[in-house]
């Protein structure tokens, strides 16, 4: 994966621009922050949720043989804002210490509501595998 940074942009803080990749593709679902053998949630605070759901998406990336380094782009649905940006030192730390200090090309969506219910974020990703 190659970030990709226009000459005279500012480098981003927490994700890419946009990233090149070859190679074979992983579609990850989105996925929340439920414990994910019993589909229950262990807490309603948004930190806690956004380190479960980035774990729930490490594990499935692990079993398709792909890693946190190969994700190329990821895409947060958020029910709070507010909250969201009042973890935002918590979010950071997940993200480092779950998927390490790899920065793909990402959004972040505020939405009026998930399908889970206690769901405060969902996300899903797209990794590549090199050749």
């Amino acid at each position: 994966m190659t970030p990709i940074l226009p000459s005279g942009w500012p480098r981003p803080k927490g994700y890419s621009n946009a990233v090149v990749a070859e190679g074979r593709q992983v579609f990850v679902a989105g996925m929340v922050g439920w414990n994910p053998v019993t589909c229950r949630f262990e807490t309603d605070d948004f930190a806690g949720q956004f380190r479960q759901t980035l774990e729930n998406v490490a594990a499935v990336l692990r079993e398709a043989g792909a890693g946190p380094e190969h994700v190329v782009r990821t895409t947060w649905y958020i029910t709070d804002k507010p909250a969201y940006l009042a973890s935002l030192a918590a979010v950071g730390t997940a993200w480092r210490e779950v998927m390490g200090r790899h920065y793909p090309a990402m959004a972040v969506v505020e939405v009026k509501a998930l399908i889970e219910d206690r769901a405060k974020v969902e996300i899903e990703a797209t990794a590549v595998l090199p050749r």
